[in-house]
């Protein structure tokens, strides 16, 4: 595992997991093109994963720190019996829907040999697929969304919607944040408040994948490179909040379909190259060093 091919990971990891094309379509394809994976790239994306983490705790922080004093307030109230359904605040209501949201993953977690099978095998067909998945969707959200809804507003209903996409995000090519982003737009939500919710919600998200992955690489022969994971986690971090701040941006300023454009020629040629190595039976290949 070189420095170079570490750099170019974290950087794909920290564009791709905020931007919605899909951070495990992007890294499955890279891996595939330059045979890197196995135990020592495992654990790699486990550093990238934690490094992305950090960006969004560093991006919303104000908000993560508000959820985090309401939740002590909300335990406070369930104890002394003050809670009330009926008179939550915003904070207190995003609390539960995100919980909603991210039970939703649950069901999802029984195919996970399923997902983990898609990525891993010698072929890119079903990323390509993937890839469209995502185009559309982000085509719908861009052209049919326009909502007002801010967390005080969103329903059970909604969150679990956005739940449910966000577990067919599992699938390599599947963006989960477009998922999550494009989902809270359909069902209304406003551009900032679909935004700030896909975030937030992909922290649990990030920890679990960052466990399961630590525990498959830990039942390998794990080679540990310190230096390299070190690298990787804080491009990934850097990384990731410049992605952070232009994800918000392109969504503010309606130019959020470029995505979707992307992901669809990305799709496209993706399914092609897959053709043409099913057909020849050749692996198309790039060396880096």
């Amino acid at each position: 595992m070189g420095i170079i091919s570490t750099i170019i990971q974290a950087i794909i990891q920290g564009i791709t997991e905020f931007l919605p094309v899909s951070s495990s379509g992007h890294l499955s394809l890279y891996q595939h093109f330059t045979g890197e994976s196995g135990e020592g790239g495992l654990l790699l994306s486990v550093f990238l994963h934690l490094g992305t983490l950090l960006a969004v705790f560093i991006a919303f922080r104000d908000t993560i720190w508000a959820l985090i004093k309401e939740f002590g307030r909300l335990c406070k109230d369930v104890v002394s019996g003050k809670f009330k359904w009926s008179e939550m605040n915003g904070e207190r209501r995003l609390i539960f829907m995100l919980i909603f949201s991210t039970a939703m993953l649950i069901p999802f977690f029984v195919f996970k040999d399923f997902f983990t099978g898609i990525s891993e095998d010698s072929s890119i067909l079903a990323e390509g697929f993937c890839f469209l998945y995502t185009s559309v969707i982000l085509f719908l959200a861009d052209r049919f969304a326009n909502g007002k809804k801010i967390p005080k507003d969103i329903t059970v209903k909604d969150a679990v919607v956005v739940g449910a996409f966000q577990g067919v995000a599992l699938l390599p090519g599947v963006s989960r944040s477009g998922s999550t982003i494009s989902s809270g737009l359909l069902r209304g939500f406003s551009r900032d408040t679909a935004v700030r919710y896909a975030f937030i919600l992909g922290i649990p998200a990030i920890l679990g994948g960052c466990l399961t992955e630590a525990v498959d690489a830990a039942k390998g022969d794990v080679q540990f490179y310190p230096v390299e994971f070190v690298i990787g986690f804080f491009v990934a971090m850097v990384v990731g909040l410049l992605s952070i701040k232009m994800v918000s941006w392109l969504l503010k300023s309606d130019k959020f379909k470029i995505f979707s454009i992307y992901t669809f020629i990305l799709g496209v040629l993706v399914i092609g190259v897959s053709i043409y190595e099913i057909v020849t039976g050749n692996i198309v290949s790039v060396n880096i060093r």
